[in-house]
């Protein structure tokens, strides 16, 4: 059973509970804590952090119900790891080795974070990236045909009739066991990516007006390919790739602060 979702009481408890729970988040500003467990303190910030975790809303928007669900969780928890059994179990090799690995963490996901947080991506920083980005990927599509058999034997055949003069969408309407066939073949426009793999790499590296000379395989079958033109399309505005840009940005700078403290370690 999942700690967090059992150890229920009754409802007359629970009622009277919830009511407690209400009481003492009404005073929580001065006392700054929601219960006392064998002597431990259930903070104001343990008691927001856990509803949040729990309920995936802000502690300030729940209902009287959820908060004393919330305080009995919490009290549940408490109550287990303020006996005995847990101080000796917290010496146990594995135990002890779970919570120091889990405070660490949770430690250096804080000061990641503190990191960004005071070395945030500059707007030169941000749009460098991006012109960096564009240059090293210019967006590029492809019209192209295509003839779709069933076996090599086939697609070398057809390679030999293109040779001798054939003409390429009479051939794939007569030959293509594709979607496209009835219409010659035509793909019409697309990008690098739309394709599988095998396909896009061959039609990248044709000429425009150009087939291919060598049958190209995919898990659909047997292709000869026709690239009919290519363009450079617009790449996507800086503004609609700000958020992804900077986040990477903000990244690549917490990999090379790593690696300084990997290099002074």
């Amino acid at each position: 059973m999942n700690l967090m979702s059992g150890f229920r009481i009754s409802g007359a408890k629970r009622l009277a509970r919830i009511a407690a729970a209400t009481a003492l988040l009404a005073s929580s500003a001065a006392s700054a804590q929601v219960a006392t467990i064998n002597g431990k303190e259930i903070s104001e910030d343990v008691y927001n952090l856990f509803f949040e975790m729990r309920f995936q809303k802000p502690a300030i928007q729940a209902a009287p119900e959820e908060r004393g669900m919330a305080i009995e969780m919490l009290e549940d928890i408490y109550l287990l790891t303020t006996q005995t059994t847990a101080d000796e179990l917290a010496e146990e090799p594995r135990v002890k080795a779970q919570i120091e690995l889990q405070t660490r963490s949770i430690l250096a996901q804080a000061v990641a974070s503190d990191f960004v947080k005071n070395n945030p991506a500059s707007d030169e920083e941000v749009l460098a990236a991006y012109n960096e980005q564009v240059k090293a990927n210019p967006p590029e599509e492809y019209k192209a045909r295509h003839i779709l058999v069933e076996t090599q034997g086939e697609a070398l055949g057809l390679i030999k009739q293109l040779d001798d003069g054939a003409d390429f969408a009479e051939l794939a309407k007569e030959k293509s066991t594709g979607p496209s066939g009835p219409n010659g073949g035509d793909l019409g426009w697309f990008g690098p990516n739309q394709m599988v793999a095998p396909f896009s790499a061959a039609v990248a590296e044709l000429e425009d007006g150009a087939y291919s000379k060598s049958p190209v395989q995919t898990q659909f079958g047997w292709h000869v390919i026709l690239r009919e033109d290519s363009r450079q399309s617009t790449p996507p505005t800086l503004e609609s790739v700000r958020d992804v840009v900077k986040q990477r940005v903000e990244q690549e700078k917490l990999q090379d602060y790593l690696a300084q403290l990997r290099e002074s370690k």
